[in-house]
């Protein structure tokens, strides 16, 4: 089997550098050629283009920075999508578009080829330690094929859905993760102002039971499982904690444009009369603006994930 991987970039050169480890035979491609220069050293083939690239391999990989640069690599001057063999799999590891992944995904299929998308998330490091997570979402099949060179770069590997479900999962981890930055930023720069030094403080709150915590736990565990009517922590108490942060940062000069919308969330939700209810459960009013059915994961169905790893 050969594999083909384009991009040998921040991300890209960490992944195709733990396929060469696994022992695969490796065709490489990079707008600098210069890129692939260790890999060739250590027995990869060069291919001048993508489509030379994919007229050789039976699966290819993509990193790559932008939508724009997918396409190109699909449908540009000397692009793949003419010369991938039928049977063949291409893995976009990039962050794509749910529109743009779909797209490809239909019609790479009329000329039997499976396209999946399989964004990646773990950073520079995790790609070179193998630490990482994919999320792929597209043809099982073509994942079971395939999964043991997917294997070899990464310790979390997961095919989550039809095509764009692994996009989708990576906006939303990325969107959060962004929103989380924010509200750091927020949160952070009223404790620094109201007097304690920035050190000391981070110490203390990565301490606290949300430092402790995995990002997205809370989720599965006081959302998803609806433990609404068994509080850990009420929600009056969670607004009444609210409420005393959104006053210190107003005494204190620091402007909270995230957190006073998370006070508003929680004073509708004490409205419904949810008051002794969950801490978690002004969540719910999200799910409803969304348009959602009501909830019906159960408290099995989340220890069953996390059994998972």
């Amino acid at each position: 089997m050969k594999v083909g991987f384009i991009g040998l970039g921040t991300m890209g050169k960490g992944m195709a550098a733990n396929i060469q480890r696994a022992g695969y035979d490796l065709v490489v491609n990079d707008l600098n050629k210069t890129s692939a220069e260790s890999f060739v050293e250590k027995g990869a083939s060069w291919a001048q283009t993508p489509r030379a690239l994919a007229e050789q391999c039976d699966v290819i990989f993509t990193s790559l920075p932008t939508p724009v640069d997918v396409e190109a690599v699909a449908n540009g001057p000397d692009g793949v999508s003419d010369a991938l063999k039928p049977g063949a799999a291409w893995f976009d590891l990039s962050t794509n578009s749910v529109d743009g992944v779909r797209q490809l995904q239909a019609s790479l299929a009329e000329k039997g080829v499976a396209f999946l998308d399989a964004p990646v998330s773990g950073g520079p490091q995790g790609a070179a330690s193998g630490k990482m997570a994919i999320w792929v979402g597209g043809d099982k099949d073509a994942f079971d094929r395939f999964a043991d060179v997917l294997s070899s770069m990464s310790n979390a590997l997961r095919h989550i859905g039809p095509i764009g479900a692994g996009t989708i999962a990576k906006l939303t981890h990325n969107m959060a993760s962004a929103a989380l930055s924010s509200l750091m930023a927020e949160v952070f720069s009223m404790g620094v102002k109201a007097g304690v030094d920035p050190l000391p403080l981070w110490a203390a709150i990565r301490q606290g039971a949300t430092g402790r915590q995995r990002t997205f736990e809370r989720i599965g565990e006081r959302f998803l499982a609806q433990p609404f009517d068994h509080p850990t922590f009420a929600l009056r108490l969670i607004q009444k904690d609210v409420n005393l942060a959104l006053k210190l940062g107003r005494e204190v000069g620091v402007p909270m444009n995230m957190c006073e919308l998370v006070g508003k969330d929680l004073q509708e939700a004490m409205d419904r009369g949810w008051a002794g209810r969950d801490a978690h459960t002004y969540m719910l009013l999200q799910w409803e603006r969304a348009g959602l059915p009501d909830l019906t994961t159960t408290v099995q169905d989340v220890r069953e994930v996390e059994a998972e790893g």
